[in-house]
């Protein structure tokens, strides 16, 4: 499913569910996780052994991939990635730094944004675009498919900026025939390869009960779609 949204030269691996036997964990790792649920440590493995298996294509032998500043996962010298994990569904997608600056993945389950959490991520301008996405086509939770894309925004910024970007800082506009998307920056982006990046294009799918987004940006600053 992922491949649909990441190709060459994103390496992606997914998984639908957890091992019965726990990946094995770094001890740097397994110190994060001691006082975790059950369940909070099985996707915390499942998404590593992912990364790790991703990692290994690039010839990159298994490191502790530990969260970073605000959470943002730690990689290899040389290479730059993202992680997802929802109910039901992990995933990572790293790539060499030669080729990518940045990679943003979010995954999230595909039903309505529970409350007012709507009012909380979107601009009025959004809003107005995910009514007319709605009456377009019905069966695409538009809502939960905005946040992801944010999340994803946030994911591919982060990197690149070492600075919080708030929801209302990017506005999201989605092309329902292509399944792509583009965030205008509501605030100054960071610089890539001497050029100011206004903004990202990313690709999103709906499958199985899940929404997917993901945003790559080559080094020249272009952003992959």
């Amino acid at each position: 499913m992922i491949e649909q949204l990441l190709a060459p030269p994103v390496v992606a691996v997914q998984a639908f569910t957890d091992p019965v036997d726990p990946p094995v964990l770094f001890a740097e790792e397994q110190a994060l996780i001691t006082r975790a649920v059950d369940s909070r440590r099985r996707e915390f493995g499942t998404v590593r052994a992912c990364a790790r298996t991703a990692l290994s294509a690039l010839g990159v032998a298994p490191v502790p991939i530990l969260p970073g500043p605000r959470g943002a996962p730690a990689w290899p010298d040389g290479v730059v990635g993202s992680m997802t994990h929802c109910a039901g569904y992990r995933a990572a997608a790293v790539a060499r730094a030669a080729d990518l600056v940045t990679i943003g993945l979010d995954a999230e389950p595909h039903r309505p944004l529970p409350g007012s959490e709507l009012d909380v991520i979107a601009l009025p301008e959004e809003r107005t675009r995910l009514s007319d996405l709605a009456a377009r086509r019905p069966g695409t939770c538009w809502d939960r498919l905005l946040f992801s894309a944010k999340e994803s925004v946030y994911k591919a910024w982060f990197p690149l900026t070492n600075r919080w970007l708030d929801f209302e800082e990017a506005s999201i506009t989605f092309d329902p025939d292509a399944g792509t998307f583009r965030a205008r920056l509501l605030v100054p982006g960071p610089v890539v390869a001497g050029v100011r990046v206004p903004g990202f294009d990313g690709r999103w799918l709906v499958r199985n009960g899940l929404a997917l987004t993901a945003i790559t940006v080559a080094t020249g600053g272009t952003a992959e779609i």
